[in-house]
């Protein structure tokens, strides 16, 4: 590959140049993986197993009340920690505009939460008026060589 210089005949340069195609797309990416985790809503626990789990889109929507619980007993709604006395009141505000078939409530705790504390949320959110609770665990993955991972590899 030859340079050309500014004395000569000042004729087109035949050879792309994708220098600043590659600067652009490397600021694409840092910005990517900046912005990806930011994306995520609420705060991370981690899920109980299920065999059968409902996958339901509405989970992820910003305006869908998702109620958290973390291994040491905090309660969050959305990323915000709150008291679980304040559950009720939050949950109103949140779902008072909402048609009835919109007004679902999701809890998902993490698995080492005890069975109780889960209880506790659900009985805050029915004292809203709120009767529609998902609660919200992740699809159990086969173990490896068994029969059902094998099925789901052919």
């Amino acid at each position: 590959m030859g340079m050309q210089t500014g004395s000569g005949e000042g004729g087109f340069v035949a050879d792309i140049n994708v220098t600043p195609m590659v600067d652009v797309m490397l600021v694409l990416l840092i910005i990517f993986m900046v912005i990806t985790p930011m994306l995520q809503s609420g705060v991370s626990v981690v899920l109980p197993s299920s065999k059968y789990p409902e996958p339901d889109p509405n989970i992820v929507k910003e305006t869908s009340v998702v109620v958290a619980i973390t291994t040491e007993g905090r309660f969050y709604i959305g990323r915000d920690q709150i008291q679980q006395v304040d559950i009720p009141q939050r949950v109103k505000g949140m779902l008072k505009d909402k048609p009835p078939a919109e007004q679902v409530v999701y809890v998902k705790s993490d698995k080492a939460v005890k069975y109780g504390a889960v209880v506790s949320v659900i009985d805050s959110i029915r004292e809203a008026g709120f009767d529609r609770i998902g609660l919200v665990s992740e699809k159990e993955k086969p173990a490896p060589g068994s029969a059902a991972a094998a099925a789901g590899a052919k």
